[in-house]
């Protein structure tokens, strides 16, 4: 039997390259380039084996999505790909039952070792190599990334919480991270 995966990313070049690999490699692969979209698929019932879910999905985070496919399916095995790592993403998809986090970008064999194995893509430590030139602002970031997640996304709850306007807090995070 075919195991069943689902990729998530707004990238569409991307999303197709990793959908044509992993068909190459005997799964079956269903394709979303959005969260609404991949969510109503759970909501149709379907059923994934394994899932690539990139972090940033045009302006939402995915974490909340992983946590629906864990509460719908125990066994989906899910990474999380990012081009933009923080150390509060990185615990909060652990958290919410991803079994890997990857940098963008990685190789189509370490990304499939890593739904299969737990801890491959995690070996990275953000204390080591980044405290030197993480400035104030990659911080901030950070935690408006964790607020934000723990507000479930909103923006009005989040800005309360870090003691800002709301339209500053929507700058900022229209800014992006300072990691770029």
């Amino acid at each position: 039997m075919q195991k069943r995966l689902l990729i998530l990313d707004d990238d569409p070049d991307f999303r197709k390259a990793l959908g044509l690999e992993f068909s190459e490699r005997g799964y079956s692969v269903t394709l979303a380039d959005t969260v609404s979209t991949a969510r109503a698929l759970l909501d149709s019932g379907e059923i994934f084996d394994f899932a690539i879910l990139d972090l940033r999905v045009k302006s939402e985070l995915s974490l909340d999505l992983l946590k629906e496919i864990i509460a719908t399916n125990r066994c989906c095995r899910t990474v999380i790909l990012t081009g933009y790592p923080s150390t509060a993403t990185t615990v909060q998809a652990i958290k919410n039952g991803a079994v890997n986090y990857l940098l963008k970008p990685s190789s189509i064999e370490l990304i499939e070792q890593a739904l299969w194995l737990e801890g491959v893509g995690t070996d990275f430590n953000f204390e080591a190599s980044d405290t030197q030139s993480m400035t104030l602002a990659h911080y901030e970031f950070e935690l408006i990334e964790f607020v934000l997640g723990q507000c479930n996304g909103n923006i009005t709850h989040a800005a309360q919480r870090l003691g800002l306007h709301r339209q500053s807090l929507q700058r900022k995070i229209k800014k992006g991270s300072p990691r770029n």
